[in-house]
């Protein structure tokens, strides 16, 4: 086998010059983007402190009634299931679940409006077989609704005759 010279390449890693003229800023990435992963990786169970053990709850955390395990506090954006009753016994035997709505308060309000939407593309989860065949007491409707929307409804069931517009 003949003698070859060594092989030499000039300017075969500029990105890695230019880190090394950059070092502390090349640190600062690397550990701004592991920073990033580790976020991105971290357990998803926020509303535990740290440094408690799975089995006792988080200082302020309520405690349910049996006292076994700690209740969880509800999210903002959870939804709710609602009863609702519906004056039209006739329009709910329409409504089958997986259905959207939207639930609308007829009559006179506090406002002064002749009707409101109170809850837009609610979803019926459970359609009940009525109890007895009063028609004037409409029929039952089980929905789910962000717990606010449930609140607003639960307040115009009270006050007025509810409808509901299938999607």
């Amino acid at each position: 086998m003949p003698h070859f010279a060594p092989v030499r390449v000039r300017g075969s890693l500029p990105l890695a010059g230019r880190l090394m003229r950059h070092r502390r800023r090349a640190v600062a990435v690397g550990l701004a983007v592991t920073a990033a992963a580790l976020v991105a990786a971290g357990p998803r169970d926020t509303d535990r402190s740290r440094g408690h053990p799975p089995g006792a709850p988080a200082a302020g955390a309520p405690v349910a009634s049996d006292g076994d395990r700690p209740a969880r506090p509800p999210r903002a954006g959870a939804t709710v299931t609602a009863p609702v009753r519906i004056s039209d016994a006739a329009t709910v035997r329409l409504l089958r679940p997986g259905d959207r709505v939207d639930v609308i308060s007829a009559g006179e309000t506090v406002s002064g409006d002749a009707a409101r939407v109170v809850a837009r593309g609610a979803k019926v989860t459970e359609v009940p077989q009525p109890v007895d065949d009063d028609g004037d007491s409409g029929a039952l409707v089980v929905l789910s609704v962000p717990r606010g929307t449930a609140a607003d409804l639960a307040g115009a069931s009270a006050t007025a005759r509810l409808a509901v517009t299938l999607w």
